[in-house]
């Protein structure tokens, strides 16, 4: 059983659990996914990242 780092979106409290003790919100792995120069989909996940940054 591995247990990840994860982290609140909304109160950026690191926790182990998939809900923040805290305040109740989701949290998600603050870990970047890997990256490859040879990944076929790497323009798909520099697309969906350049998104993400907009809607921050």
């Amino acid at each position: 059983m591995v247990l990840l780092l994860r982290k609140c979106r909304d109160c950026e409290t690191y926790t182990l659990k998939e809900i923040c003790p805290k305040c109740g919100g989701k949290a998600a792995s603050p870990h970047p996914a890997k990256f490859s120069m040879d990944d076929k989909y790497r323009k798909y996940k520099i697309l969906m990242k350049r998104i993400a940054e907009k809607e921050e």
